[in-house]
């Protein structure tokens, strides 16, 4: 098949459909991307395969995951897109985690934003914070120099 614009071989095939019609576009790769039509690189078959027979078979034994306290099953979570109750949290933790990191770009914690007008002291309640449980982290660990370092750390923030 010919590209439409420019008469090489058509390797990018798209369909559009718009208000009932149905669109088919035929370009080689140049003409795709002077167009703005993304091209991910070239997967070969078989990974293609095999990736598609695990992801096969991940989302059928998810959907036979339930909640045993309110009955929710994994498929009707994503559908509602709302959890049944709290332990919810529990009985899908392994997906609901890939599902985090993947909407969240890789961030499983929360980490949160500082406001703009907040940032002077607000900072520096953060950075407390974070000293404190290095502190604490320090001090069940039984490294007492580290704990000591962090605890001067701390002092001389709070007497400023």
């Amino acid at each position: 098949m010919q590209c439409q614009l420019c008469d090489k071989i058509a390797t990018v095939h798209l369909t559009e459909i718009s208000h009932g019609e149905k669109l088919e576009r035929h370009l080689c790769e140049e003409c795709a991307q002077k167009e703005g039509v993304t091209i991910k690189a070239h997967v070969p078959i078989g990974e293609l395969l095999t990736n598609l027979m695990a992801a096969q078979q991940e989302t059928q034994e998810m959907s036979d995951m339930s909640c045993p306290q309110c009955d929710i099953s994994w498929p009707e979570f994503r559908k509602r897109g709302q959890l049944g109750c709290p332990n919810d949290y529990i009985a899908f933790e392994e997906p609901l985690r890939k599902l985090i990191k993947r909407t969240q770009e890789g961030a499983t914690s929360h980490v949160g934003r500082v406001p703009e007008n907040a940032r002077g002291g607000m900072s520096q309640q953060l950075q407390l914070l974070r000293l404190r449980q290095d502190l604490q982290r320090a001090v069940e660990a039984e490294d007492y120099e580290t704990a000591a370092n962090i605890r001067d750390d701390i002092d001389k923030l709070t007497t400023n």
